[in-house]
């Protein structure tokens, strides 16, 4: 498991490029005194370090006392700051606007105004192309100081039009900020409690969703419906907004971030209730916005890395091969790209999605032996990235690998990824943490361990009971493990086939087969009836897939 108290300076320097190195001892050659170039000597150290060890570090670095050593390090974390800040400075367009901003601030205090205006108003033409109302707001702001203190006679009708942009780019971002909350709070809910698990959690998603969605589209209706002057009131219902105009498709028109963030709430909205048609369509929404928007691919890389995630996902749930492997093409080259590159964050991030991509396409197609040549890569990053990897990403890798070795027969391998997530006490991702019980359940079954099996069932069924996550199936298989596990191979037999029949009823019940998000049971139990490999089965499934597709195509 990552260890998260390693030191800021250590995973600072642990996170550089050799580029970005060699610029670091450029600059500090170039900027500093003799005296400082001991941190030369301390940055050194800590890069031939595997971790961070103080009491090493001293031992290498003799020229820094004990009681040096913090202001030392505090010295080079912020020389190290600066040398990437200049050599980021053409990659990114934030920090281009910030050093401009810097620029017509140090004009402003110069006593040079009028310079000082000519910048902010490209600064302004810029911030509009890719987008970024902060900045414009900053922009604006520092206008309205130079004609309040000042009288520059730069422009006739100067101070209304500051107001009315002021007034604009004010309400533009209470409407951002309403939907971002919104696609923050509902991935927040994910990230806790996974797919929604009964009637009751869907009901307070909506209810949630939809007062939020509300409250933005009664900020937004002075935006979009001429005559309207204020905010709607309250009261103000669904019914009456749309009376007037005011929907979702309309406030998607109002701008990049706008519909951004709109996308993303209907799209966790859709993908906690399990309605996977509805994830898809506003996944490929947020996707074909940058592509409509290229010139945001490069300032919001992150948001396109991880729009492009969750299409592969929604193609996953669909069972939309073709698409998925379309996608997946697509998104191995854009990781190969200068965009991604040159980034350590968006290097991280793709090396998760890809690798969660490329397991799931072995889940779709039932390779899980070949899936398993995965593994070694995965885990050499993930230990070579610990410290940039939040811990639910780390709990779904190991439940994804448990799951590959459980589809490819190795259980005892299974049940040591699984110990990982069990034995973890994290307060995070719950439907994880059940799923993770029951399929090392289901892999003791699996070794003949019946002498487990029955304290084994007790305990995991407690923990379901008390996390809400029992369904009819958890159920049934429960039932079936208590009553079966020392029956005969033909009664066992007979037994698995009446429980396969029996899931098959609930198989479009969205809160019911909520466990087959997590576990292809249905797979499972037909290879028990048939004889075959789970592998094999889902396997054959494809294939069969594949015949239709092809028989429509003709």
């Amino acid at each position: 498991m990552p260890n998260r108290s390693s030191d800021d300076l250590f995973q600072l320097i642990h996170s550089l490029q050799k580029a970005e190195k060699r610029n670091f001892k450029l600059y500090i050659t170039r900027n500093s005194a003799n005296e400082d170039l001991k941190i030369v000597q301390l940055f050194d150290a800590l890069d031939k370090m595997k971790d961070y060890d103080e009491a090493l570090l001293l031992r290498k670095v003799p020229a820094i006392k004990k009681q040096q050593l913090s202001n030392a390090k505090a010295h080079l974390y912020r020389q190290l700051l600066a040398s990437l800040r200049l050599l980021s400075n053409d990659e990114n367009i934030d920090i281009q606007l910030h050093e401009q901003l810097d620029y017509a601030r140090i004009l402003y205090n110069k006593g040079l105004y009028l310079q000082s205006l000519r910048i902010l108003e490209r600064l302004k033409e810029t911030a509009r192309a890719y987008n970024q109302d902060s900045f414009l707001i900053q922009i604006i702001s520092l206008e309205k100081k130079i004609e309040v203190l000042h009288i520059t006679r730069s422009m006739a009708g100067r101070a209304e039009k500051l107001t009315q942009e002021a007034q604009e780019i004010n309400e533009k971002r209470r409407i951002i900020t309403h939907l971002s909350n919104l696609a923050l709070q509902l991935y927040s809910w994910y990230i806790q409690n996974g797919h929604a698990r009964n009637e009751q959690d869907e009901t307070d998603v909506k209810e949630f969703f939809r007062y939020s969605i509300n409250r933005a589209l009664r900020v937004a209706a002075k935006h979009l419906v001429p005559g309207i002057e204020t905010t709607l009131p309250e009261g103000t219902t669904a019914t009456e907004l749309a009376r007037m105009g005011v929907s979702a498709e309309a406030l998607a028109k109002m701008g990049f971030y706008e519909a951004l963030y709109l996308y993303q709430g209907y799209m966790w909205f859709a993908f906690i209730r399990q309605d996977f048609i509805q994830y898809y369509r506003y996944v490929q929404k947020w996707v074909d916005l940058f592509h409509q928007n290229p010139q945001m691919i490069q300032v919001e890389t992150g948001h396109y890395i991880k729009g492009l995630h969750n299409l592969l996902n929604a193609h996953f749930d669909l069972r939309n091969f073709a698409k998925f492997q379309e996608t997946l093409e697509r998104f191995q080259a854009f990781a190969d790209s200068d965009v991604v590159q040159r980034s350590h964050n968006n290097r991280v991030q793709t090396f998760i999605y890809l690798s969660t991509a490329r397991i799931n396409q072995h889940f779709m197609v039932g390779t899980f032996r070949e899936g398993l040549a995965l593994v070694p890569h995965i885990e050499e990053l993930l230990h070579e990235y610990e410290h940039f990897i939040d811990r639910h990403r780390v709990l779904v890798f190991y439940y994804k690998i448990a799951s590959l070795y459980f589809g490819s027969g190795d259980f005892e391998r299974c049940i040591d990824y699984l110990h990982k997530i069990i034995h973890w006490k994290v307060d995070l991702r719950n439907d994880l943490q059940c799923y993770a019980r029951l399929l090392h359940l289901l892999a003791h079954y699996e070794l003949g361990n019946y002498e487990l099996m029955e304290h084994l069932v007790r305990s995991v069924y407690r923990y379901m009971a008390k996390m809400q996550n029992l369904t009819v199936i958890e159920e049934q298989m429960f039932a079936f493990l208590r009553q079966h596990f020392h029956h005969s191979p033909r009664r066992v037999h007979e037994a698995f086939r009446a429980l396969l029949e029996q899931m098959k009823q609930y198989e479009k019940s969205r809160f019911e087969t909520r466990a087959f998000a997590y576990l292809d049971i249905i797979s499972w139990l037909e290879g028990k009836v048939t004889q075959k490999s789970m592998a094999r089965v889902i396997q054959e499934k494809y294939e069969a897939s594949k015949r239709r597709v092809a028989k429509v195509e003709q």
